[in-house]
């Protein structure tokens, strides 16, 4: 019996020869990462077993959440964990981007295991490492010992073959699975995402897949490595370790994404999808393009050529936060922005903006928002009498200049 790509990447991080599903653990983790948001009770954790971080270069915290602070207590949280930064010395901090991220720009490489204090570390799997989103306590664990427990979970195996309609995107291909996988459908399970759809797509476009691996249950979500991957590490080295022939599944699905059609969900639920024609004409007050979704350079310009020589509706406000710094820099080079915010758009600094609904694009009651992010739950983004619709950056900004939701096809 053959071992999958989580499972052996478990298994040398656990520095054991096999591993199977259900065992127990205790692996070595190569990045551990906090954000402004869940830091300050991570910190408080670290400080309940020591008083000094296991590796001052594999301690990574960002603020992105809600950064700069929109108000008092966000200033104070941010102080306490800056004070933490500069006590234990540590080269990883940042303020310029979203942390997953900034984690795939600057850090993470095949064969990593990979802990952070937010959900969706899954993202960082999309490099051939195993990533997942722990709670604060046992990040601060993990920051004092460089240590982690993990049961080791079953795998699912996504194949996705075909190629994509024109208008079509790693976003509609991930809400589809979603959808019909169910917000529980992979609780706990690796979801390993393979096939030739995946291996022609983007790195960009396989971080949109792993990202939403937690919306459907994941413990994990993760793509082999391949030359793809190491021309976007741009020299960075790790151990690329795939899945055996032989390998165990627990389930296996067999995905034509050719039959994919632009997707949305619908409020409240990220699992409750529908085609956009069947939703089409539902008026929008706000199109929101980020995240650590489909905030990178890929999506920008898939929004700025649709938005080129347009102006988004009257009753639509457009907001924009390019997930990165690096991302922001070369979209200003390739003349991006500038059509985003001729079209009428409004760009944020690089961070998670709206998406957490502390500021930069709060809803108020009765609103509702055309988002590129990942969760559409009820009051993420401001009033819980607010609704949230997630759709690709085509569809957000197609329907950002019909002032409804429409499909992208007709405006590319």
């Amino acid at each position: 019996m053959g071992s999958t790509l989580t499972e052996k990447i478990l298994a040398n991080a656990s520095h054991k020869k096999k591993v199977v599903p259900g065992d127990f653990i205790v692996a070595d983790v190569s990045y551990v990462m906090a954000h402004d948001s869940t830091a300050p009770l991570a910190i408080e954790g670290f400080y309940n077993i020591t008083d000094k971080v296991f590796d001052t270069d594999r301690v990574i915290i960002v603020f992105d959440h809600f950064f700069p602070s929109p108000s008092v207590a966000g200033a104070t949280l941010h102080q306490k964990v800056r004070k933490f930064v500069m006590d234990q010395h540590l080269s990883g901090f940042f303020t310029n981007g979203v942390c997953h991220q900034l984690l795939v720009e600057n850090f993470v490489s095949p064969g990593d295991v990979v802990v952070g204090a937010d959900s969706h570390t899954c993202t960082e799997g999309a490099l051939g490492a195993f990533a997942s989103g722990l709670g604060s306590t046992d990040i601060g664990g993990a920051m004092a010992t460089g240590k982690c427990w993990f049961k080791v979970p079953e795998s699912l195996k996504f194949d996705l073959t075909g190629s994509l309609q024109k208008g079509v995107y790693a976003k509609d291909v991930i809400l589809n699975i979603v959808g019909n996988v169910g917000a529980a459908g992979a609780l706990y399970k690796a979801c390993e995402f393979t096939g030739d759809y995946v291996k022609n797509a983007s790195v960009s476009s396989r971080l949109t897949l792993c990202n939403m691996a937690i919306e459907m249950g994941g413990k994990n979500g993760i793509i082999e490595a391949d030359q793809k991957t190491l021309e976007f590490l741009g020299g960075r080295e790790g151990r690329i370790f795939r899945s055996d022939k032989d390998a165990v599944y627990e389930d296996e699905y067999e995905i034509d994404v050719s039959r994919i059609e632009p997707q949305v969900a619908l409020p409240s639920a990220v699992d409750n999808v529908e085609p956009v024609s069947a939703v089409e004409g539902r008026k929008i007050d706000q199109a929101y393009l980020g995240t650590c979704t489909n905030g990178r350079l890929e999506d920008l310009e898939v929004a700025a050529k649709i938005l080129k020589g347009k102006r988004i509706a009257k009753n639509v406000r457009l907001i924009v936060s390019p997930a990165s710094q690096d991302i922001y820099l070369e979209a200003s080079k390739m003349g991006y922005l500038e059509d985003l915010v001729k079209a009428g758009g409004t760009i944020c600094n690089p961070s998670c903006g709206p998406c957490i609904g502390r500021h930069e694009g709060v809803l108020c009651e009765r609103e509702t928002c055309l988002s590129s992010q990942n969760r559409n739950f009820s009051g993420r983004m401001g009033s819980p009498e607010a609704d949230i619709i997630l759709g690709s950056p085509a569809t957000v900004a197609a329907s950002a200049v019909a002032g409804k939701i429409v499909d992208p096809r007709d405006y590319l």
